[in-house]
């Protein structure tokens, strides 16, 4: 147990529905750590309640390139005051303060990388504000000892570029028992309301099958969608119930027939996605439908836990959402969701963590 260390979380999110990073900074604590989760404060922030330490900056920018100048300065500035500290920086947004404190302050670095950051939808498109995250990251990559990412295929990529090992820290939920009941024809999409996500093929497919679509979760496509939900006619059959808190959100997940996660192929970070929802889905024993991505493939078709499509047309996934929901295998599924559940879980996936800090 390391008793009177002390380790600084850093994220550019308010800290709220961030579960990753929370499951982190809990097994810091319960390894002894003391630890504060820096982020930033936002109107529609939640109060939080969690056994370490919090701090919110307040900024003046909350988007664009002078919120990642405004966040940068002021996590420089808290770091290079706080006392000395094993730091752990979360997604390249917040490595560069990070990197430099560490150097001025010679203090462990640990890096964990939730996405393959340059890859994302939202800078493919934007070559100059690629090419500038691109810089920092082979600037400072190539330095770090202690890394981490979500995907083999992410970890691969990387080490692959610069030479850098990552371990595999999937992104997994802790273990829970479901008790397994008769449920309604719902489907269930839980997660960032965003570009490439295949919400839209999601929403038009409704218009085919024979059951309910929960949309949980909140992002910036979000009127968008209420407008198809409209123009189709589908305000009696697609619901939105915004973001949800870790555990109503279980709650909900558990009572649907059918989770799914459509990821389209727009850039490597979602070619090697292996989302969140896929392994909550599992835990919460509900079966799946993806997309035909590698990461996500390769974990339905080794655990039998649903079905793959190869395209994003929505008659497509509606016939596949209406086969599924009436398909003789689907208490397979279940059965094979409650055994793969009891791999896929944090418990057993927090030791490669525990691994990377007992060497500091």
């Amino acid at each position: 147990m390391a008793k009177n260390r002390y380790v600084i979380v850093s994220v550019t999110n308010d800290l709220c529905t961030d579960q990753r990073v929370a499951k982190v900074c809990q097994f810091l604590v319960d390894q002894g750590y003391r630890v504060t989760l820096v982020g930033r404060n936002l109107p529609s922030s939640w109060e939080l309640k969690v056994p370490y330490a919090t701090k919110r900056f307040n900024l003046i920018f909350n988007k664009g390139p002078l919120f990642y100048i405004n966040y940068s300065v002021s996590l420089f500035f808290y770091l290079l005051w706080a006392r000395r500290s094993i730091l752990l920086s979360n997604d390249l947004d917040t490595l560069f303060p990070n990197f430099i404190i560490s150097k001025l302050k010679q203090v462990p670095l640990v890096y964990d990388s939730h996405e393959y950051f340059t890859e994302v939808p939202e800078l493919i498109n934007r070559p100059f504000v690629q090419r500038v995250w691109e810089s920092i990251e082979k600037a400072i990559v190539p330095q770090l000892k202690l890394c981490y990412t979500v995907s083999g295929a992410i970890a691969e990529a990387y080490e692959k570029k610069y030479g850098v090992q990552f371990r595999l820290v999937r992104n997994l939920p802790k273990e829970r028992e479901v008790e397994i009941m008769e449920k309604k024809n719902r489907i269930i999409y839980q997660g960032a309301l965003n570009v490439g996500r295949g919400l839209e093929y999601l929403i038009e497919s409704m218009q085919f099958v024979e059951g309910e679509l929960i949309i949980a979760g909140a992002g910036d496509i979000e009127e968008r969608l209420r407008m198809m939900v409209n123009h189709f006619a589908l305000g009696n059959k697609v619901r939105f119930v915004g973001r949800l808190n870790a555990s109503d959100l279980f709650e909900l997940t558990k009572t649907a027939k059918i989770g799914v996660s459509l990821e389209e192929e727009l850039g490597l970070n979602y070619t090697y996605a292996l989302p969140n929802k896929l392994f909550d889905y599992i835990q919460a024993r509900v079966p799946v439908l993806v997309s035909s991505l590698p990461e996500m493939k390769k974990v339905t078709q080794q655990y039998g836990i649903g079905e793959i499509i190869n395209s994003h047309d929505p008659k497509v996934i509606g016939d596949a959402l209406n086969r599924m929901l009436a398909s003789n295998h689907y208490q397979k599924w279940v059965e094979n969701c409650d055994q793969a559940a009891r791999i896929l879980n944090w418990e057993n996936e927090q030791t490669v963590l525990k691994e990377i800090f007992s060497s500091l």
